[in-house]
């Protein structure tokens, strides 16, 4: 599984040949600035809400590649209006897709499109395959409900916020990955803008003292599980 970060919470996921793109928000990232969204490979676009530091270039990418959007019936019913196929899910459901089995779980965050209405509720997503299980936690705070995911699925990597004020910070994520038992954690929903900036160094030595690992990329680059 190679996982391709491009820039605040927005990345690339190729599972064996299927192509997942995960909260693209690109066009308007300044610091984005070098990826070529009419280049980008989508088979499935995840969305995890509805703001639009998160859904900003779905429907580009979507009507270019003919990807499917998965999320919440929400946000799947106002692509589908764009002409977008999707598949709608809530929180507690499963769906065999043909890259594995994907599990919409709580987020704990807000939700709505840029004009004010309702994008439903946030979530997050699990995905099993057959090698490798990854938890995408999307924006969140702690939540004493990451206890269960790591209970119920065996993690080999979480890809958590780090950037504080909208979402969980560099501690709560620290705890968030002793919550779901896992020592192999992404960090996203940094430095975009100042209110998420980081201390970079600061943040990977606090979670290496406790025996996890945390990659904070650089946009573009990639990590591969």
């Amino acid at each position: 599984m190679k996982i391709t970060f491009y820039g605040h919470s927005a990345l690339g996921i190729q599972i064996g040949n299927k192509h997942l793109m995960v909260d693209p928000f690109i066009t308007a990232n300044e610091k984005a600035a070098g990826i070529d969204i009419s280049k980008l490979k989508a088979d499935y676009i995840l969305v995890t809400h509805a703001h639009q530091d998160h859904i900003l270039d779905v429907e580009a990418i979507a009507k270019n590649t003919g990807a499917k959007v998965v999320s919440n019936y929400e946000i799947v019913t106002h692509f589908g209006q764009k002409g977008i196929e999707g598949h709608p899910m809530n929180h507690g459901g499963s769906w065999n897709f043909d890259f594995g089995k994907l599990k919409f779980v709580n987020a704990i965050h807000s939700s709505s499109f840029a004009d004010g209405s309702y994008g439903g509720n946030p979530g997050g997503f699990v995905i099993e395959t057959e090698t490798k299980n990854i938890y995408l936690s999307g924006d969140t705070a702690l939540s004493y409900d990451m206890k269960l995911i790591g209970e119920q699925t065996q993690l080999d990597l979480a890809i958590l916020p780090v950037g504080d004020n909208f979402t969980m910070g560099v501690d709560d994520a620290l705890k968030a990955a002793q919550f779901l038992n896992v020592n192999n954690v992404l960090g996203v929903h940094f430095d975009t803008f100042g209110y998420i900036v980081i201390d970079h160094e600061k943040a990977v030595e606090k979670f290496l003292d406790n025996g996890v690992k945390l990659h904070l990329l650089e946009i573009g680059e990639s990590i591969n599980i």
